[in-house]
Formats: structure tokens, C-alpha cells, sequence
């Protein structure tokens, strides 16, 4: 390392751009499944994501990627992007919308400072799907620090907040 420059707190990931092989197919599942809304597009080339009012929190785009096939597993890339959800139940109902679109979740766990899902859009991209606790619940080992592991998700406890 270089410098002992340390990045502010309150800095954060503002938007991720991926490529894709075909807008309008990952358009089907990011606006149609995921629910994110169009906040630009610029024909079949690229098109621009947020939730809320945001200028956008994905950017997808063909520019390199246009009908090209996934990236290979076994190389250098994004490993996934995460979307945090504000509260358990928003995670809930997007766990029901997944199901409603008979999207398939590749794995799941209880972080312990957070709860999560995995699943992949259809360019083979990972996307985990997450709400993350209170910070004062976040586990901490004997000497105070952060403890993070990989229990099972409850989705009882999920589906049980849908009611009926």
C-alpha cells in the first residue's frame, strides 16, 4: 500500500454498470421481477436503474456485450452486486416476488449483521438480495470485533411476515 489515506465514512457504492448480452431481456427481469425503475434508456445500448428517485443505483449496457454469452466463472470479474433492502419485510416481499416469477434462488444465509438471498440475472450476473440488522445487534467476538458467519436463512420467518 501507498498512503494511509482512509476513505470518509459515509462513503458508499453509488451505482454498478453491467454488461449485458440484451436490454430488453434484462430489463424483463430487472424492472418486471426485481421491480427497479427506468430512469433513462438510450435505445438497445444501455439503460439506466434505481429504486426510489435516485439517478440510478444499475447501469446495463451491450456496448462491448451485445449477444455475447456470460463471462466465464473461473476468471477476474464482479463476483455480485448487493441491493439492501430497508427493512426485513421488504426483503420478505421480495422473496414472494421471486417466487411469483418462479425465479430460482441459488443460495441464502443469515449473515448475522444481515440476511441474505442469491440469485443470478439472466446474464449469469450474481445478485445478492439483502437486509442488513441494526448495528447494535451485529455479533461481536470476546475481543469486541465484528463476527460475521453463514447460518441458515429462516424463510419461515420470512414468509411469516407476509402474513397471509
Amino acid at each position: 500500500m501507498t498512503s494511509p489515506y482512509t476513505a470518509p465514512a459515509g462513503t458508499a457504492i453509488g451505482h454498478v454498470h453491467l454488461k449485458v448480452s440484451d436490454i430488453d431481456r434484462s430489463l424483463e427481469f430487472y424492472v418486471g421481477v426485481l421491480g427497479l425503475t427506468i430512469t433513462q434508456r438510450y435505445g438497445d445500448a444501455a439503460v439506466f436503474l434505481a429504486a426510489g428517485d435516485y439517478h440510478h443505483h444499475i447501469g446495463l449496457n451491450t456496448w462491448h456485450s451485445k449477444n455475447a454469452p456470460p463471462a466465464p466463472e473461473r476468471a477476474a470479474g464482479l463476483y455480485h452486486l448487493a441491493l439492501l433492502y430497508p427493512t426485513l419485510l421488504d426483503l420478505a416481499q421480495v422473496l414472494q416476488q421471486l417466487g411469483r416469477a418462479d425465479w430460482t434462488v441459488d443460495g441464502s444465509a443469515d449473515h448475522g449483521v444481515s440476511q441474505a438471498i442469491y440469485i443470478r440475472d439472466p446474464d449469469n450476473n450474481g445478485i445478492e438480495l439483502y437486509w442488513d440488522r441494526p448495528k447494535e445487534e451485529w455479533p461481536l467476538d470476546s475481543a469486541g470485533n465484528l463476527s460475521m458467519n453463514n447460518d441458515p436463512l429462516d424463510f419461515d420467518a420470512l414468509y411469516a411476515l407476509l402474513g397471509d
